[in-house]
């Protein structure tokens, strides 16, 4: 936001980060679907257990015919399973279980995030075909000391508050900072500032000192007024219980549509190395002459009963190449899955995916391949590849892949990409943090952004570093026929607005789809004009 200088016409930023955040009313949509829908799923485990206190305080089961007994059973179940859910909430609780990671990692990460906005760069349409800058505003830029009132250390510090559950910059102090550059560097909680090691200390007071020269103001040192940093990893786990039916309920859909898509479109079902997947090869396709495989990266949800509708639009209208679909059952609510609370890693995860398109042989053999997932290495031929198609949290997967084998994809269709400025902080506080206000919120909120399996892996496995996904890291990110972006102006989790921006400032234009009035998910269910840009981009090849 700017305003024009009364007497010689200057731009100077207003101070946005200074303007208190106000939440919306909730809407009529909200109550409405709190107590026809939430309160009565969310009721039916205390009224399974005041029905099972009642039975067995009176003794009446032997006065129940055989419905009354089935109801009992039912009752019995959901209890048991209550107790289990608990558990396994017990088990999430404490810290997270992949410890602090690469240090160094972190800290280029970290400078990164400092240096993103940093290049004075007009938002414009570029012609991708004749841009010879391979990086504007690449991590080149010098971490410099900013005036208050630049444009640029106006919008760092309306963007970094969002790590501070939108507070004002200037209720923010030096302690609230320390908390989270330490979550940031050490994934953990900050002990008593005076009691760290020196090294630890250093590490902070430069990274402050970084902060500050961004903002371009100095943090006060002053007694904290109850800011509250975003430290996803060791904030409290946010889960809401769900009885047992609904989870079987889940379970029986996703089997429903196994043996439909095996009937109806012959894919197969298998697992390797521990990543389970479905994928459909049509008899005649010809792997040197044929269009190339698709690669489909789910978000968060279903499963594949979520895209059951995008899903049989693709292996309809692109029956003629392969599609494989990886499963992802600790983002899918399959509870009973041994690897629910269990995440693949990054690392384990490529291995798998990448291992699984050798084997299909849609991607070169691993001797023509660097296999210690070096970033910068490149395969010695590349005459084969894929089509990689990321909806969501998919895309942090996606960006997985891209960063450790570039070559493999040749083309890249992102779909509500959460990992592209993910570093900025909406996402978290938008589908973690912030109050539900509207009816969809509360729907995504209660049914996906609470359920145990999708709070573990993100409250607990989130690698911010990792998930990141950079201009830079995305091949030929300004040729429209390579890359798309597909991105929604009220997706109510990510801040389309700041990924557009974001990468047009990059030089993308022509490649990235933005409709004003998108939510999260509409082009994947819904036959609109995302969803027609995403098939015909498919088509291209």
């Amino acid at each position: 936001m700017t305003l024009s200088h009364p007497q010689d016409g200057r731009h100077v930023a207003t101070d946005i980060a200074e303007i208190p955040y106000i939440l919306p009313a909730r809407s009529w949509w909200f109550y409405a679907i709190f107590l026809f829908i939430v309160i009565p799923l969310w009721s039916v485990i205390p009224i399974a257990w005041s029905f099972v206190i009642y039975v067995l305080w009176t003794g009446n089961i032997w006065l129940f015919g055989w419905n009354g007994r089935m109801c009992f059973a039912v009752a019995i179940g959901e209890v048991l399973f209550s107790l289990h859910h608990y558990r396994l909430l017990k088990s999430i609780s404490g810290p997270p279980p992949n410890g602090t990671g690469d240090l160094a990692e972190r800290q280029a990460g970290f400078i990164r995030v400092l240096k993103s906005g940093l290049a004075d760069l007009a938002e414009e349409s570029y012609d991708e075909e004749s841009l010879d800058d391979a990086r504007p505003g690449s991590p080149a830029e010098a971490i410099v000391q900013l005036n208050a009132d630049d444009p640029r250390a106006v919008d760092f510090r309306e963007r970094m508050r969002a790590w501070f559950r939108r507070s004002t910059w200037s209720s923010v102090k030096k302690r609230d900072i320390y908390a989270y550059l330490y979550w940031v560097f050490y994934n953990r909680e900050m002990p008593p500032l005076e009691s760290l090691a020196g090294r630890q200390r250093l590490l902070l007071d430069e990274a402050l000192s970084y902060v500050e020269k961004r903002a371009g103001k100095a943090i006060p040192d002053e007694p904290s007024v109850g800011v509250q940093p975003v430290r996803l990893t060791i904030d409290e786990v946010n889960v809401n219980w769900r009885p047992l039916t609904w989870y079987v309920m889940a379970l029986g859909g996703n089997w429903v549509l196994k043996h439909w898509l095996v009937s109806s479109y012959g894919v197969r079902f298998g697992c390797y190395n521990g990543l389970e997947y479905f994928v459909r090869i049509p008899e005649s396709w010809d792997a040197v002459y044929d269009r190339r495989p698709l690669v489909f990266l789910h978000g968060l949800g279903l499963g594949m009963l979520q895209y059951k509708l995008f899903l049989s639009d693709l292996l309809r209208n692109h029956s003629d190449r392969p599609l494989l679909f990886p499963l992802q059952p600790h983002i899918s609510q399959n509870i009973f899955h041994p690897r629910f609370l269990t995440p693949m890693p990054r690392k384990e995860m490529i291995t798998c995916l990448v291992g699984l398109l050798q084997k299909l042989g849609w991607v070169p053999p691993s001797d023509e391949l660097n296999d210690t997932l070096e970033f910068d290495k490149k395969p010695k031929s590349m005459s084969t590849g894929v089509v990689m198609l990321s909806h969501s949290y998919g895309s942090f997967v996606h960006s997985w892949f891209l960063k450790a084998y570039p070559h493999m994809a040749i083309r890249s269709c992102f779909v509500d990409p959460v990992a592209i400025c993910c570093w900025e902080g909406d996402m978290c506080h938008n589908f973690i943090y912030k109050p539900c206000t509207t009816g969809s919120d509360l729907l995504m909120r209660f049914f996906v952004g609470t359920e145990l399996g999708v709070a573990n892996t993100l409250q607990r496995h989130f690698d911010w570093v990792s998930n990141s996904l950079w201009f830079e890291d995305i091949p030929n990110a300004r040729d429209p026929d390579k890359t798309l972006v597909v991105l929604g102006g009220r997706d109510a989790i990510l801040n389309a607005e700041r990924v557009r921006r974001y990468l047009s400032t990059h030089g993308v234009s022509k490649g990235i789809y933005f409709d004003p009035n998108g939510g999260h998910g509409q082009p994947l269910i819904a036959d609109g004009l995302g969803h027609d840009t995403i098939t015909k981009w498919l088509r291209v090849a």
